[in-house]
C-alpha cells in the first residue's frame, strides 16, 4: 500500500482514539470537514501542510507526516538546474584571475597599486558591505554578474599579495564568495549556490580561517532547507556545532537543525535545537566578532524569528503568527528582502489559522515589493500561501489577491 494510501485510516485511527468526532476536528483544522472526510477515505491525498497540521494536534510524532509524499512539482522548491552553472568557478581558476581592475581602482584611490593588501582591502570591506545593502533592495540577477567579477578581483588579489599579508584578502574573498552563493540561490539555482558555497570554503581554509569555512555548512544547510531535504540539513547543520567553533556560528547551525527538524514535525528535537540557538546567540562572544558579521544583519533576534518560522512547519500557526507578528515589526523599513522573507511565513501562519483576511492584507503589501526583490525561496511560501488560500475561494479578500499571486509565480520573461 502507497504511504498516501495508508494515510488516511491512520489519520481516522489516531482521531477516533482521541475521541474528535470529524465535526469537531475539521473545526479545531480549520478544514473543509467534507474535504477531511475524503481524506480519511483515501479519496484524496492530503497535502504535507495538512499531514503537518494533524501530526502536531492529535501528537503523531512526525508519523503522519511521513506518510505523505510530496506532490512532484513541489521536489524542486527553488527551481534547481541541473544543467552546468553558469555562475561555478574553480578556486585555481579564481586565485589565478587577472588583477588588472585593481591598478584602476587605485588610482581612483589617489593612490598607485600596491603590493599588499592594505591600501586596498578597506575599500573592497566598504563594497562588500554596500553590496550586501544592495541585496536587500535589488533583484539577484542583477548583483550576480558585479559579484562574481568583485570575488574573483579580490581573490585575484590575494593571489599577488605576499604570504604574510594574504589571510585577510583571502579571508575578504571568502565572504564575497558565499554571498554570491546566496544570491545565487535567490535566482533559483541552487547548484550554483552550492559552488560558490565550496569556493567560500575553500578561500577561507587558504586564509587560515577554518572557522569561516565551517559556517559554509550553514549556507549548504539552507539549500537542502529549501530543497525540502530534512535529513541532510539536519546532518551538515550538526557538523558546524563543534564545541572549538565561534558562538555565533554554531548558534546560526543550530537554528538551521532546528528548520530541518521542524520539516518532518520532530517538535521536541525542535525545541531543543532552538534552546540551544537562543544560548549561543544571546551572548557577548556571539554579538561581537570580527567584521563582517556572519550571517543576517536585519533580524534582531535571529533565535525569535526562527522560532516563528519553524511553529509553522510544527503544525502551529496560531502560535507562529503570534512571533512572527512582533518580531517582524522589528525590522528595518529598508531590508525588503528580509521582510519579504519572514512576511509571507507570517502570511502564511494567519493564513493557515484561518485569518484569511488578515493573511490577505500582509500579503498584498508584500506583493507589491516582489518585483523589486525577486527570490526563488520566497517564492517557495508565496505557493505554499496560494494553496492556503486556495481552501477559501469563497472569499473576496482571496478572490482580489488573486491576480497578484499569480503574477508573483509566472515565469519570468527576458
Amino acid at each position: 500500500m502507497s504511504t498516501n494510501a495508508r494515510f488516511g485510516p491512520e489519520l481516522r485511527r489516531l482521531r477516533q482514539e482521541a475521541g474528535l468526532t470529524l465535526t469537531k476536528f475539521s473545526a479545531a483544522l480549520n478544514y473543509d470537514k467534507g474535504h477531511l472526510s475524503k481524506v480519511e477515505r483515501g479519496e484524496r491525498s492530503a497535502s504535507p501542510e495538512l499531514a503537518r497540521r494533524c501530526d502536531t494536534f492529535l501528537g503523531a510524532n512526525g508519523e503522519l507526516q511521513r506518510l505523505v509524499v510530496s506532490p512532484g512539482n513541489d521536489s524542486n522548491p527553488i527551481g534547481t538546474s541541473t544543467a552546468p552553472s553558469r555562475w561555478r568557478v574553480a578556486r585555481r581558476t579564481v586565485l589565478a584571475a587577472s588583477t588588472g581592475s585593481l591598478i584602476d581602482i587605485g588610482l581612483k584611490l589617489g593612490g598607485q597599486a600596491s603590493s599588499t593588501a592594505n591600501p586596498l582591502l578597506p575599500s573592497f570591506l566598504a563594497q562588500f558591505d554596500q553590496l550586501r545593502k544592495l541585496g536587500q533592495s535589488t533583484a539577484p540577477q542583477a548583483l550576480l554578474p558585479l559579484l562574481e567579477t568583485q570575488t574573483r578581483t579580490v581573490a585575484g588579489l590575494a593571489a599577488d599579495t605576499p604570504s604574510a599579508t594574504r589571510a585577510p584578502v583571502l579571508l575578504l574573498a571568502s565572504r564575497f564568495a558565499e554571498f554570491t552563493g546566496w544570491m545565487a540561490q535567490e535566482a533559483g539555482d541552487s547548484g550554483a549556490a552550492i559552488g560558490w558555497t565550496g569556493e567560500a570554503a575553500e578561500l577561507a581554509r587558504a586564509g587560515g580561517d577554518p572557522h569561516l569555512g565551517s559556517y559554509a555548512l550553514v549556507r549548504r544547510a539552507l539549500v537542502t532547507l529549501y530543497d525540502g531535504d530534512a535529513e541532510s540539513t539536519v546532518t551538515l547543520a550538526r557538523r558546524a556545532q563543534s564545541d572549538r567553533l565561534p558562538p555565533r556560528i554554531r548558534g546560526l547551525a543550530a537554528q538551521r537543525e532546528a528548520q530541518g527538524h521542524a520539516l518532518v514535525g520532530d517538535e521536541r528535537e525542535c525545541l531543543r535545537s532552538l534552546d540551544r540557538a537562543r544560548e549561543l546567540l544571546a551572548g557577548d562572544d556571539a554579538r561581537g566578532g570580527a567584521e563582517p558579521v556572519i550571517g543576517t544583519t536585519h533580524v534582531s533576534d535571529p533565535a525569535a524569528m526562527t522560532t516563528g518560522w519553524c511553529l509553522h512547519d510544527l503544525g502551529r500557526p496560531k502560535a507562529a503568527a503570534e512571533v512572527l507578528d512582533r518580531e517582524c515589526r522589528r525590522l528595518p523599513h529598508h531590508a525588503l528582502r528580509t521582510r519579504a522573507r519572514y512576511g509571507f511565513r507570517r502570511s502564511l501562519a494567519h493564513a493557515a489559522s484561518g485569518e484569511v483576511e488578515h493573511a490577505c492584507a500582509i500579503a498584498g503589501e508584500l506583493l507589491g515589493v516582489m518585483p523589486a526583490v525577486p527570490s526563488a525561496t520566497v517564492n517557495s511560501d508565496i505557493r505554499r500561501l496560494a494553496r492556503e488560500l486556495s481552501r477559501f475561494r469563497s472569499s473576496r479578500a482571496v478572490r482580489d489577491l488573486q491576480p497578484a499571486l499569480a503574477r508573483a509565480l509566472a515565469p519570468a520573461h527576458d
